[in-house]
């Protein structure tokens, strides 16, 4: 069992040739996590893990055969962000604010997933709040980057991104708010799958942005992804932004044969370098990535966003506004830790008291938010960005009714130094330039390895479909993947 990614088709095949069994494959991963320096995880459910595991241990013997049809995920090692509540296990959102508080009930999204045979091996560790690109913001200490220590994994799912990388999982989830899967996922070198805003439950999942948040998938290779969100999709009675779909089925869909001369390829001129700086080895890596598409047969169509400028600005406020919002639940009296204070001071004194447990990056959002939510500016601030996120959301509903999904850079740059941007919080936030839009739109992106630079840092190919459009995002990633980023990137 000395290979380090497993996939879950070759995970199943194992398990019906008896190589070894689920409870041994756990315990391969546990071995991993504890030799590990990433500091992805910060708790790991080894008992509850080991108790799963021996469940289909008796599945296994009991049929043969893994029963896939039933249990799609059986015996697959998972790692879940720490901002989803598992039932029994501390949920901490990487903050000392939670340091303790342990879920009493599961997520929808996990509890899908385990249900469907997925094994929890543990919590992954984030930016504070899952605010930050680089998960450099965890109370627990920073992630390091799984191939190049010095450098960020990108945040906030940091933790997910690596654990994947790193062979501690076969398997994680994130979560996504404007670009928190992604990022991690273009600099780590994995697969990030965003899915449309109300695609799958967040039930159970910590609030950050409520309008913007969405949960999703990493891993190797698009189809493992694909496998999970399958499991996770639909509608959720306790979720009442989840939107009236059927479950998807794109695990079979995406196998299909594509026929690139029937694929347009929408190609925005705002993504090119005028929101930033875009380093020269990313501007080639997609340039080639677009020409190979180009060479099957798809059409490119130059298209235009115009109103993308101002996402950055406008996701900034209405993130940290609605941040603000979720976060004042955090009052040491109904969530969140006293701090030390004590009852007998004064109100203003003992919230004081209890609200300085939030880290930096924390602080700075809800001082930002409460700004801009407060009398006489809501209007000029919150309600304004409302209006302009319609504009960008108008903008894209016009280039999908001409083009089947949009390429562009994950990130301006590939995975920078720790400690580098940490001091600057614009030059931090203008990571994030490229996969906000998505988010302040709710519609389908994703995030998959296209290349690496000079120093071997990964370079992601970023993939954006229409609102509930992911089966033909997935279906050109996955071909895109089998025949270009296997066969060229790797010949």
């Amino acid at each position: 069992m000395k290979k380090l990614h497993w996939s879950i088709q070759e995970i199943h095949d194992a398990f019906d040739r008896g190589e070894f069994t689920p409870t041994e494959l756990v315990q391969e991963y546990l071995g991993r996590i504890r030799a590990s320096s990433h500091n992805a995880f910060i708790e790991v459910c080894e008992a509850r893990a080991l108790e799963q595991a021996a469940r289909w241990d008796k599945e296994l013997k009991a049929k043969g055969k893994v029963p896939k049809k039933q249990w799609p995920l059986f015996g697959i090692p998972i790692g879940v962000k720490d901002n989803m509540a598992v039932d029994g296990v501390r949920t901490t959102c990487a903050s000392k604010m939670l340091e303790n508080y342990v879920s009493p009930y599961t997520a929808t999204a996990v509890e899908r997933l385990e249900e469907a045979g997925a094994i929890t091996l543990g919590k992954l560790n984030l930016d504070e709040f899952a605010m930050g690109s680089s998960n450099e913001n965890s109370y627990f200490g920073p992630v390091k980057h799984p191939t190049h220590p010095d450098r960020v994994p990108g945040g906030s799912s940091g933790g997910s991104a690596t654990a994947v990388q790193a062979g501690l999982c076969v398997a994680s989830l994130g979560s996504d708010t404007g670009g928190s899967i992604r990022l991690p996922a273009s600099f780590c070198g994995v697969v990030g799958i965003k899915p449309t805003y109300g695609r799958i439950s967040r039930y159970g999942l910590v609030a950050f942005a409520s309008s913007l948040d969405q949960i999703g998938p990493f891993s190797m290779k698009v189809e493992d992804s694909v496998k999970l969100l399958d499991v996770m999709s639909g509608q959720d009675p306790k979720d009442a932004t989840t939107a009236p779909m059927l479950k998807g089925q794109w695990s079979e869909q995406i196998q299909k044969p594509l026929d690139w001369k029937k694929i347009r390829v929408g190609v925005p001129k705002e993504y090119q370098g005028e929101q930033g700086e875009i380093d020269a080895e990313v501007k080639e890596s997609m340039q080639r990535s677009l020409q190979w598409m180009k060479s099957q047969g798809a059409t490119l169509v130059d298209v235009s966003l115009p109103h993308t400028q101002y996402a950055l600005s406008t996701y900034y406020i209405v993130a940290v506004s609605e941040a603000s919002s979720n976060l004042a639940r955090f009052d040491g009296v109904r969530f969140g830790t006293r701090q030390g204070a004590q009852s007998d001071i004064d109100l203003q004194s003992f919230y004081k008291k209890i609200r300085s447990g939030f880290g930096a990056e924390v602080k700075r959002r809800i001082i930002l938010g409460t700004f801009a939510l407060s009398s006489g500016y809501y209007d000029a601030f919150y309600g304004k960005a409302c209006r302009v996120r319609r504009l960008i959301k108008q903008d894209f509903d016009q280039v999908f009714s001409k083009v089947d999904v949009l390429v562009s850079p994950v990130s301006p740059v590939t995975a920078f130094k720790a400690g580098e941007r940490t001091a600057d919080p614009i030059k931090m936030y203008l990571v994030d330039v490229f996969t906000i839009p998505a988010n302040m739109a709710g519609i389908p992106a994703m995030s998959m390895p296209c290349g690496k630079d000079s120093q071997g840092l990964s370079i992601g190919l970023h993939l954006m479909g229409p609102q509930f459009g992911e089966e033909k995002m997935l279906s050109i990633a996955h071909a895109f993947e089998r025949d270009f980023v296997r066969k060229e990137m790797h010949a």
